[in-house]
């Protein structure tokens, strides 16, 4: 799926940073194996499928077009090379001008998951449309004669059209697996293809229709379940709910977009669901369980479909041609256009960003090349000039692309702000739209536990509402929500939504009873009659979600203590879960009284209260309907044993049965280096050192308590505070024993070359105290090499003032790290005096102040 990666080039030639996200030493005790390389696989296994009779055969059901296919073959006769290579191009749009696409005949743009109109993610819905008309005016402008072929703009529309301020956001996929509802998932499509239309875009990379396998991988809540035959269900009534009805008119002529199906093959099967990872998984498997849901698609006759980012035995898949030409398009029938992922040809076997003849003789025939389409141009000019790409190879290509286009209406539909629905902004996030979203939410709900018939609550009660992320429409909204990660959102860029806090305010208040928010579950006065504890992940998406093991991470544990807090008071409670996956849970599962799995409802909290609580009148509108769509597992374990099997749910309607304690052993080591934390709340995180460290003497001194002096370095640090009490450590370095440093090591190198692909950066949550009276440096080391950063004397930083300050991956692999040996992400020295205060290290994508390469 794509993401704004783009605004790193500004960056690339410095050193400094980053943090170890996702992927360090993947496995420790619980998966000690390791994946196979590709040298190690059978040449055979790794080229080319051996059985493809035993590959299903979809049905593709769009009629063959006499009259289209002439135009096609006239179109393609008239085009000039240029063109022609212009059209299998995608460009993102904070690479790419309206002029762009006229001199370069580009054949699609798209919006990553962090752009936006003039650089602004956040733009108003009038925006976006101006500039949907921008690139379409210059696609058809004929002022240098050419064949003016109109532009495409993909979006990723996954959950909602969910990178637009206001629009409604439905719960993410993983969710809508736990409803069962093939037809609300019709209508979800429907909503969310009308919106998109709105803005004037007419493509979206949806439905995900992966078939997560590990739920460690971080795009898990992409997926709908496990079961293949689950997701297949869902295929067809939601490509149908985006397009609509194959041979029934151009699909712009009605409230429709080309939809997409997603990633082609196996992404949720890839090892210890690594994403962008490898499926060592054998043919009949790859068949049984991945390409299911696929058949469903090409019946539904969907448009186009994205090759993945991963490999299938070392091959990737976005140069597999046995998989996308002989498989795909020839014995699946597939007859609409195969999409690469961002920059996704860059991976394959002797290619690069800038070159890539064998994604193109694979089978894909549009690649999406956000950053890199004006080198792929000039490239694949060449390369079928001396042949390297057949003509006819390339000519199949554009046809793929225009016979979309001609599906679509393109040719025919004008300007996007002269069509349909378009314009008509106040059906973003309109009361009808939110209202199925409401429904989704209500059906998704899935309850584990309900001792003594606690739940539905009254609302005539007095309700405490524990929990950071109980009035956080961002949290419950995940990844993909208005950025690519989805953290770092003001609750200002949600009107119309309504967080879980102020769905269960507003039934409890008019219903007469008493609501109240207190994130720590702390009260004075009289006792709540219940409490409801929301827990769970905070929003992430590919790489920042890869887990180690299937358990929350440790600063997210801490509501368990609120929980035991209000039990030992006599409150009972509630556990509202917000996650985008089943994890281990046992702990909270023992204490709470009832415990609901909200998954990421997205913007309509009410959703959750209305089967939380009862009616004003005591009656109960909502049951739990919602059913499992993965296992939940009984320890943190991957592949262990399963606590809940798939489709498990209580109802209101049957008696829960008698709790019986579960046993509360994760069955893995937590001492594991986080994968996306290295310190918080002023201490290390597991796996973490803090170390301050002496340049002349070599000396080391790993700090465990403080306050502490480190004599030999000339360095003492004490507690101080940041958002809690403590939260902190600050750290004054006297400049007298020379230069000094603090560094946070691990005995693990974290390997951080997937997440130096995209736009990650190391953010340190800092604050200068006394500004530094020589030079500091900030480095990291990377297998037994440091590479440094200058920061002069930190006069990026405001003096006195708690700043996050982010420095891109890329500037460091740029500089010449090792982004897969890193052994300490973080060293700040400096030869004098500076007293500075850290609260946070960590990785992630929002800073207030983003460190240009330039600067190295």
């Amino acid at each position: 799926m794509p993401v704004n990666r783009f605004r790193l080039s500004t960056y690339l030639s410095t050193a400094a940073a980053l943090a170890f996200g996702l992927g360090l030493s993947w496995g420790g005790a619980a998966c000690a194996q390791t994946a196979p390389s590709e040298a190690a696989l059978p040449a055979a296994a790794a080229s080319a499928v051996a059985h493809p009779a035993l590959w299903p055969q979809a049905h593709w059901p769009w009629r063959q077009d006499a009259a289209m296919e002439t135009r096609i073959a006239a179109l393609i006769k008239r085009m000039t090379l240029e063109e022609k290579v212009g059209q299998i191009l995608q460009a993102d749009l904070s690479t790419v001008t309206p002029d762009d696409v006229h001199r370069y005949h580009l054949g699609s743009v798209l919006n990553g998951g962090n752009a936006g109109p003039g650089g602004n993610d956040y733009a108003p819905a009038p925006e976006w449309l101006k500039l949907a008309d921008a690139f379409y005016d210059a696609s058809v402008d004929k002022r240098d004669g050419g064949v003016a072929i109109p532009v495409m703009w993909g979006t990723d529309a996954v959950h909602g059209h969910s990178n637009i301020v206001g629009a409604t956001l439905f719960p993410h996929n993983s969710a809508l697996g736990a409803t069962h509802d093939p037809a609300l998932l019709q209508r979800i499509a429907a909503v969310t293809a009308t919106e998109v239309r709105v803005t004037g875009i007419d493509w979206t990379f949806a439905p995900t229709i992966t078939v997560p396998q590990d739920t460690r991988w971080g795009r898990a809540f992409e997926g709908y379940s496990e079961d293949p035959a689950l997701v297949a269900s869902y295929a067809r009534p939601f490509i149908e709910g985006l397009q609509g009805k194959p041979n029934s008119g151009p699909l712009l002529a009605g409230p429709h977009v080309i939809a997409t199906a997603k990633h082609f093959l196996a992404d949720g099967g890839t090892f210890e669901g690594r994403d962008q990872g490898d499926a060592v998984i054998d043919e009949a498997t790859l068949i049984k369980v991945h390409a299911q849901p696929y058949v469903s698609a090409i019946d539904a006759g969907v448009l186009s479909i994205m090759a993945s980012f991963s490999s299938w035995h070392g091959v990737k898949m976005t140069g597999n041609k046995s998989l996308l030409t002989d498989v795909l398009k020839k014995r699946m029938g597939f007859a609409g256009l195969v999409v690469s992922d961002w920059n996704a040809h860059g991976q394959v076997a002797g290619c690069s960003n800038a070159s890539c003849p064998q994604a193109v003789n694979a089978g894909i025939d549009m690649l999406m090349a956000p950053d890199s389409w004006k080198a792929l141009y000039h490239s694949l000019i060449a390369q079928v000039q001396d042949g390297t790409v057949p003509m006819a190879r390339l000519d199949e290509a554009v046809g793929a692309v225009l016979r979309v286009k001609m599906r679509a209406g393109l040719f025919g539909a004008g300007r996007p702000s002269s069509r349909p629905y378009a314009g008509q902004f106040d059906l973003l996030g309109s009361a009808p739209h939110r209202a199925v979203a409401r429904q989704a939410v209500q059906e998704s709900l899935v309850l584990l536990k309900n001792e003594a018939g606690i739940l539905p609550l009254s609302p005539k009660a007095r309700i405490l509402v524990a929990g950071d992320g109980a009035n956080d429409i961002a949290r419950q909204s995940g990844g993909w929500t208005l950025s690519w990660q989805g953290t770092g959102l003001d609750p200002k860029l949600f009107p119309g939504a309504t967080t879980l806090w102020q769905g269960i305010d507003t039934a409890v208040r008019a219903a007469g009873g008493q609501a109240t928010l207190s994130p720590d579950g702390s009260f004075a006065g009289q006792k709540p009659d219940a409490a409801i504890v929301v827990f769970g992940e905070t929003p992430y998406a590919e790489f920042q979600g890869d887990l180690r093991s299937l358990q929350l991470k440790p600063d997210l544990r801490a509501p368990l203590e609120t929980m035991r807090k209000l039990k030992a008071a006599g409150v009972p409670v509630v556990a509202l879960m917000l996650t985008g996956r089943p994890l281990y849970t046992n702990p909270f599962l023992n204490l709470a009284d009832a415990f609901v799995v909200a998954w990421l409802p997205g913007s309509e909290g009410e959703g959750v209260a209305d089967v939380l609580l009862r009616g004003s009148d005591g009656s109960v509108a909502h049951d739990f309907t919602g059913r499992l769509p993965f296992r939940w597992p009984m320890t943190a374990v991957p592949g262990g044993a399963t606590l809940y099997p798939l489709g498990h749910g209580l109802s209101l309607k049957t008696p829960a049965p008698r709790w019986v304690a579960l046993p509360e052993q994760s069955g893995v080591d937590d001492s594991a280096g986080s994968t996306t934390e290295y310190f918080q709340k002023g201490v290390p995180t597991p796996g973490w050192s803090l170390e301050i460290q002496n340049a002349g003497t070599g000396g080391v001194t790993r700090i465990t308590s403080v306050p502490a002096t480190v004599a030999d370095s000339g360095v003492a640090i004490t507690a101080s505070d940041y958002q809690v009490q403590e939260g902190a450590r600050t750290f004054a370095f006297s400049g007298r024993k020379g230069t000094a440093a603090l560094a946070l090591t691990t005995h693990a190198p974290a390997d951080l070359s997937r997440e130096t692909n995209g736009e990650m950066m190391l953010v340190t949550t800092i604050r200068v105290d006394a500004a530094p009276t020589a030079p500091v440096t900030l480095a990291i080391d990377s297998a037994g090499k440091a590479t440094s950063l200058s920061l002069g004397k930190l006069d990026m930083l405001p003096r006195g003032t708690w700043t996050t300050l982010g420095i891109p991956l890329q500037c460091l692999r740029t500089a010449g790290a090792r982004m897969d040996a890193i052994d300490a992400p973080l060293i700040l020295s400096t030869g004098g005096a500076m007293t500075i205060s850290l609260a946070r290290v960590k990785l992630g994508m929002d800073a207030q102040v983003r460190l240009p390469c330039a600067t190295h």
